[in-house]
C-alpha cells in the first residue's frame, strides 16, 4: 500500500540525517496521500541506518489507526495528524531536534527576521507555539502539541511560514510534500543560526530588524501571484 509514497518519505527521512538535522533516532518525516486519506510516517525509535522503505507505517488520517505496517509509528504521529487535519495544504511534515532551531525553541523565542535570507523563505518571524500545561501533557502530550501549533497559526498562512518552534521542545517544518518539508527544515536551521550569530555580533545593542518594505519585497519575489524569482512553470 502506498509504495511510491513510502519511498519518497523514506528518502526524506534519510535526508534529515544527511543534512545533519537528525541524530540517533531524533526526528521523523511523514507524507500525506490525499486520495486514500492516509499518511506514511517513520516508525518509532528505529535508527536511520537500519531503516528501510518497507518499515514505514501507513496511518489513517481520520482516526489514527495503523492501516499497514509491522512496526509502531513514530511517537509524534498524533502531532502530524493534528497538523494534516488542520492544514489541508500540507503534503509533508518533518520534526527534528536540530541544534540551532531547537535552541530558539528551548529559549521560548521566535526567530526574528534580521535579513533577506530569512525574508526569502519565511514571511515574518518564525513563531513559537506555547508550552503545554501539566494537564495537557498528561492527557495527550503529542496530540496537544499539534493543537498548540494549530492554535498559534490562527490568522497565519502555514505555507507562507512553513515552520514552527514548539516551546521547550523543537521545530516542526512542512511543505507540499515530504522533500519540501525537509528543504524548509534546512532553511529553518540556517536562519536560526544566522539570527543567533546576528544577535551575538550586535552584543549589547539590539540587532535591527530588516525593514518591512525590504522583507515584503524579498518574500513577494518568490511567493504569490507576482513572483518572478526562478524560471517559472514549464
Amino acid at each position: 500500500m502506498l509504495e511510491d509514497l513510502k519511498k519518497k518519505v523514506y528518502y526524506a527521512n534519510m535526508r534529515l540525517r544527511e543534512e545533519g538535522l537528525a541524530v540517533l533516532t531524533w526526528g521523523n518525516a511523514s507524507g500525506r496521500d490525499a486520495e486514500t486519506g492516509c499518511m506514511v510516517i517513520k516508525p518509532s525509535g528505529v535508527p536511520y541506518g537500519l531503516l528501510k522503505p518497507r518499515d514505514l507505517v501507513v496511518v489513517d488520517l481520520a482516526d489514527g489507526r495503523v492501516r499497514e505496517g509491522r512496526l509502531k509509528p513514530s511517537s509524534d504521529t498524533p502531532t502530524h495528524l493534528e497538523l494534516y487535519r488542520a492544514f489541508p495544504s500540507l503534503g509533508g511534515i518533518v520534526h527534528t531536534h536540530s541544534p540551532e532551531a531547537t535552541a530558539w525553541a528551548q529559549a521560548g523565542r521566535e526567530i526574528p527576521c534580521y535579513g533577506t535570507t530569512h525574508a526569502d523563505h519565511f514571511h515574518g518571524a518564525v513563531p513559537v507555539a506555547r508550552a503545554l500545561t501539566a494537564e495537557e501533557v498528561e492527557a495527550a502530550y503529542e496530540r496537544n502539541t499539534g493543537k498548540a501549533i494549530v492554535e498559534r497559526f490562527a490568522g497565519l498562512d502555514p505555507m507562507h511560514c512553513p515552520a514552527v518552534l514548539a516551546a521547550g521542545h523543537g521545530p516542526f517544518a512542512w511543505g507540499a510534500d515530504a522533500m519540501q518539508a525537509v528543504d524548509n527544515a534546512v532553511a529553518l536551521e540556517t536562519v536560526a543560526r544566522m539570527a543567533r550569530l546576528t544577535e551575538g555580533l550586535a552584543a549589547r545593542k539590539a540587532a535591527p530588524l530588516l525593514p518591512a518594505h525590504v522583507a515584503e519585497k524579498h518574500f513577494a519575489r518568490k511567493h504569490g501571484p507576482n513572483a518572478y524569482y526562478g524560471q517559472g512553470k514549464r
